[in-house]
């Protein structure tokens, strides 16, 4: 190695060092405690007669910190792709819906309020998606929907439940339980983690359209232009290597940061025991109907029949309810002693997963202004066999969390093609 080798590669070094240190303090320092938290996510898809997907999403998220970075009054929720026919909001915790791709595809969701540390917002939407599936990808005469539901980098998902019609399926994966004609699958996600299914159509199930199909797409662009003359080759491979070597750390520090953050040190056959201790109103504070065992909405107006809701420790029932007190298996639990209250006991088996996917990172904002920070949540992915799930944000909005992402669903239309005029 020559000398003049040697002394553009002295930079980078120092630059790798200093990077180094920055990351691994800076990731330090937003390990603090949690903004927010989902205490249940959910998704039931039914596959439309065009092959379109219609999507209803329940999320009932939880504000734990509504001083750092102010209440939550909106977030964003990523889409598959810029193919949406409709959306519509479906709760009336829900005052406006609209969709954006500048920063991504995605949809803002304006709440009815502000809501502040404690408090959990519960809301529902629409929306019908296009271009979601493969054909022939593995069998010849078969369609594949390969699905990620949105997994979110600095916020833990204690109950991630999706509903998929079972109607015309071949096979799907993994198992899950049937109920009521849909698959249910039921996991939980720790920070960053994330949860796929595959479903399997016959290719005469749905009107499937060849020039629908999901496709991958490639960052080059061969009208470029040429790579530049002699001259340029010192800084420009001084820049890729720094690159490389950023990427690098970085991918290094978010993984040794969700190990610790997500504490799988336990054996396998270990359990995370959650439990939400729910107290329900005895009639609807909209009409005065009576609660229906098992409902937490009114059938006549759609008001919520939920008074309070928190997370609580097995210490925290009272002793003399001693028939719940012990319980560690799934299932919702009624107190003795006062017949409006009960438990609802989640179990998920803790197990190391074998990989884990990330989505790009965000920047926290109030508004158009920048407050530092980072973290972001990714959602709604779907895709083929070799495409990186890595979709658009989901993200706290109302001065607590913005997000920067590019499109990475790649599909046959340009993005730029569907944005609002």
């Amino acid at each position: 190695m020559n000398n003049t080798i040697k002394r553009a590669l002295l930079p980078v070094f120092l630059t790798f060092c200093v990077l180094l240190t920055f990351c691994f303090f800076t990731q330090k320092a937003y390990a603090s405690d949690d903004l927010d938290e989902i205490l249940r996510y959910e998704i039931t898809v039914d596959v439309n007669e065009d092959a379109t997907l219609n999507m209803v999403y329940h999320i009932e998220w939880k504000v734990l910190d509504s001083d750092s970075y102010g209440p939550l009054s909106w977030v964003t929720i990523g889409i598959p792709n810029s193919h949406y026919v409709s959306y519509r909001g479906l709760s009336d915790t829900v005052s406006d819906i609209s969709y954006s791709s500048s920063e991504g595809s995605n949809l803002r969701i304006d709440f009815d309020r502000e809501y502040f540390e404690g408090e959990v917002v519960r809301f529902d939407f629409e929306v019908v998606q296009d271009y979601m599936y493969e054909m022939n990808m593995l069998t010849e005469g078969e369609t594949v929907f390969r699905f990620t539901p949105g997994w979110f980098d600095d916020i833990r998902v204690d109950d991630l439940t999706l509903r998929w019609n079972s109607d015309k399926m071949a096979s799907w994966a993994p198992s899950c339980e049937i109920k009521n004609g849909y698959n249910v699958w039921s996991s939980s996600l720790a920070k960053g983690e994330t949860f796929s299914v595959q479903v399997v159509y016959p290719n005469d199930a749905f009107a499937f359209d060849d020039t629908k199909m999901i496709q991958q797409g490639s960052d080059g662009d061969p009208d470029n232009g040429g790579y530049g003359n002699d001259d340029d080759y010192g800084w420009i491979g001084g820049l890729i290597v720094l690159v490389f070597m950023f990427l690098i750390i970085r991918w290094i520090v978010k993984s040794v940061r969700h190990f610790v953050d997500s504490a799988n040190f336990s054996a396998p056959n270990q359990k995370k025991i959650t439990r939400t201790k729910i107290e329900y109103y005895p009639t609807c504070q909209g009409c005065g109907a009576p609660r229906p065992e098992g409902k937490d909405n009114c059938e006549y107006c759609g008001r919520s029949f939920i008074k309070s809701e928190e997370i609580i420790e097995e210490k925290d029932i009272p002793a003399e309810e001693q028939a719940i007190r012990g319980k560690t298996t799934s299932g919702t639990y009624r107190y003795e002693h006062d017949p409006n209250t009960y438990v609802r006991v989640n179990v998920v088996p803790i197990i190391i997963p074998s990989s884990r996917s990330h989505s790009s990172s965000g920047s926290r904002s109030s508004g158009g202004g920048s407050r530092g920070g980072g973290g972001c949540a990714s959602s709604s992915c779907a895709c083929a066999s070799s495409c990186a799930c890595a979709c658009a944000c989901a993200c706290a909005g109302g001065g607590r969390a913005g997000c920067s992402t590019k499109d990475f669903y790649s599909t046959n239309l340009k993005l730029k093609y569907f944005k609002k005029k």
